[in-house]
Order: C-alpha cells, then structure tokens, then sequence
C-alpha cells in the first residue's frame, strides 16, 4: 500500500468516525473507506485533501526559507566543506560580545582553537538529546511552513561550556551567509529563557534532526535554531555564532523590519479542505489544522454567511456571528513525516513513555486537525470563515489582533451553492 493510500485511509477513518457521531446524513458522505479497499478512485479530490491531512511534514514539502546570495544550502558540497556546513568541518563559536561588558571565563573560539565541533556536539548528546514535536510558522504567514519532531541539544548545555559569569542580559546568533555582514540574518534571546524553561515548556536547542533524520542543507544544516513557543525567524539555520552580550535590546534582524521579535506564537484556525462549488441537498465536508499558541486551544468553529448579509459595522471581528462547533481531530495513529511505520521514536517529551500516546491533546505549540459537516444548505453564495477559541475563552484574533506579531486574521473562503 502505498503513501497516499494508508495515510488516507487513517484520516478516512478518523473522520468518518467523527461525521458518523452526528447522523446519517454525516455517515453518507463520509463512508467512502470500501472505496480505498477496492482501489476505486472516483473521488480523487476528496482522497487527496485527506491524504493532506498527515500530522507530520515529511522534509521534503517542509517550507524552507534560505536567505543569501547565493542561499547557502544550494552551494555545492565542496563549498559547503570548505564554509563549514558538513559534519566534518562545522564549528561553532559562543564568545562575548567585544561591544559590551559581557564577561565569558572560557569562550568557544576559532582563533584559539577551542570551538564547539561536530563530534563534541555528538557526545553532548547522548546525555542531553531532546526531542519535541513543534510546528514552524513564520511571523507574517498565512499557513504554517510545516509540523516536525526537532532533536537537538539544549542550547543553555552549550553556553555553559563557555563559562559565562557577569554582566550576561542576552544571546543573539546568527548562521554562515557567504561571509557577507550585510547578508547576516541574526535573532536573540534572553538569558534567562535560555537557561529556565516555564514549566511544560521546551528548552531552545541546537537542532541536528528533523522527523528522526538529519537535518538537510535547505533545512539548515548540519545544525540549527530551533526556538520553541515562537516564530520560525527566531529559528536561525547554517548556525555557527552564539554571543553573549549585556545589550538589554532585541538586535534581530527581523527588530529592524518592524517586526514583534518577542511575539509568542499565537493561536488560529485556517482551511485545508474547503470547496468552493457544492450541490443543494449535499452535506459538504469540510476539513482544517488549527495553530496551537501560548494560550492553547479549546474550540474550533465555523460559520457560513450569506455574501448579501449586511454584517454590523461595529464587530470587525465577527464576535456576533453565528458561530458553529466543529470537531478537534485526535491524536493520528500514524505521525506520518517519513517516519518509519509512522511511529514515533521514543520518547518526544509530549509523550507518556509507558502508552506512547500524547501527554494531553492539543498540544501547544503544534497543529491539530478539525472537521465539520455543513447539511442542509440553500442554494446561495456565502462566505465561509473559520476561528479558534483558545483555552481562556478568546476568541481570535484577539487577544493580539495586531500584524507584525503573527498572522491570525480570521480565515474566509468563498462557497457556491448550486441548485
């Protein structure tokens, strides 16, 4: 069975299960498992919106942004040897910064031959791998780039190695980009989010895997940022400095594009499988991911207005639409993302070891998949719009509406209802 197929099937199911929980009419237009089994493919656009509907993002359809001129990870291998982008000739540096007072006993440098390298990184990790399944959104996006499971080391068990002792506010970092300071794409942290985690939160790491396999040159290799709870630009890829400096000031990249670089991720709700034409008298499926933020998730809806409606001026927003449950998918049998069998390896830290299934769900910080089935609907054309309610009760876009610290703005689709 290939791909395709098994990975439909799972979500043919879990869904079917869902449409069956509420009616007939859902259990008619769902039931189309006995059509897998006899390789029938009549519906190839329902079973390619299911396939769709994989948990994890396999590498190669992970949506990878490489900046430069030329991007590094298309430089040839040599190149790539000689710039230190290869397990074998890749180095990182963790140093003061010489612009501040920052004060390190025993810098990872270059210059003098103590730079963190590949097989020290290795060591590093057979007692301090972590693995955690996060998702990668970028801060002005629409859809996420893409939902993985990171192994890496955590990056306080790195600094550490340098010795820091006073005067240590902030860390700020940056990858190879063709030794061009103006090509520099860098982002920071604070020093005290990198040594302490909130509790159930991540630490930020030194990514070396993604999906269980390493990590390939569009994927930031050998090694990466990965900053959990935040937006990709803080996940810097072709790392190879880490500073350390007493500069209270975000000195990212992104500070300077009028971005929020300290903006958490936030929650929302976008369509996968949402079709634009369907018949009077059709229950019409309709499936989506929703973006699971700091303020966790508790609901997904749905709403379908008439296009004519004369909405209040006053509610931009929609708070007083006529607002519907849809369902919160479970947790997959199958993560799918390449993944052998589609099984997790033991043990992401969301995960009970002992059963092997999600410690809670949804998780934050990741994607779940949500259902819904419209019956009943009149010939017309709407509007069709979907929205999150986190796990305080609000409902987005609030309570960060604003651009610049993460795309949230409520989703709309057109539908046309035919009779």
């Amino acid at each position: 069975m290939d791909k395709t197929r098994r990975v439909a099937e799972e979500h043919i199911d879990v869904t079917r299960r869902f449409f069956l929980q509420i009616g007939a009419a859902g259990a008619a237009a769902l039931n189309v498992a006995p059509l897998w089994a006899q390789e029938n493919e009549s519906e190839p656009a329902l079973a390619d919106a299911i396939a769709k509907l994989e948990y994890l993002t396999s590498a190669d359809k992970f949506k990878m942004f490489g900046r430069g001129n030329p991007p590094p990870h298309t430089l040839s291998p040599e190149k790539r040897r000689e710039v230190g982008l290869d397990p074998e000739t890749w180095q990182l540096e963790v140093v003061a910064d010489p612009d501040s007072n920052a004060e390190v006993g025993s810098p990872l440098s270059k210059e003098v031959g103590t730079a963190l390298d590949w097989q020290r990184l290795m060591q590093l990790a057979e007692k301090h791998a972590v693995r955690f399944l996060h998702v990668v959104t970028c801060t002005n996006g629409r859809r996420p780039c893409g939902m993985g499971l990171w192994e890496g080391v955590p990056l306080r068990d790195v600094i550490w190695l340098a010795k820091p002792t006073v005067n240590v506010r902030r860390v700020f970092y940056y990858g190879y980009h063709n030794d061009d300071p103006k090509q520099r794409f860098q982002s920071s942290l604070p020093m005290g989010r990198v040594l302490e985690d909130p509790p159930g939160e991540h630490p930020a790491i030194l990514c070396y895997k993604l999906n269980d396999k390493w990590l390939t040159p569009k994927a930031g290799a050998p090694v990466r940022m990965v900053v959990p709870d935040r937006y990709g630009n803080m996940s810097v890829k072709w790392l190879q400095r880490i500073v350390l400096t007493n500069n209270f000031k975000a000195n990212d990249t992104y500070a300077e594009w009028n971005n929020d670089v300290d903006s958490h991720m936030k929650t929302c709700a976008r369509f996968i499988l949402a079709p634009k034409k369907a018949e009077s008298g059709q229950p019409i499926p309709v499936t989506g991911l929703a973006q699971v933020g700091m303020s966790g998730l508790s609901k997904v809806q749905y709403w379908l207005c008439s296009q004519d409606a004369d909405l209040p001026t006053d509610d931009p927003y929609f708070a007083k639409g006529d607002w519907k449950e849809a369902e919160i998918l479970p947790p997959p049998r199958e993560w799918g993302g390449g993944l052998p069998g589609g099984v997790l390896p033991p043990t992401p830290r969301q995960v009970d070891p002992a059963t092997g299934k999600p410690k809670t769900w949804p998780l934050r910080g990741t994607i779940v998949h949500w259902a819904a089935l419209l019956t009943d609907v009149r010939p017309g054309r709407y509007h069709l719009r979907c929205r999150t309610i986190d796990a305080n009760g609000i409902a987005q876009p609030m309570p960060r509406p604003y651009l610049k610290s993460g795309h949230n703005a409520i989703e709309q689709v057109p539908l046309v209802v035919q009779s």
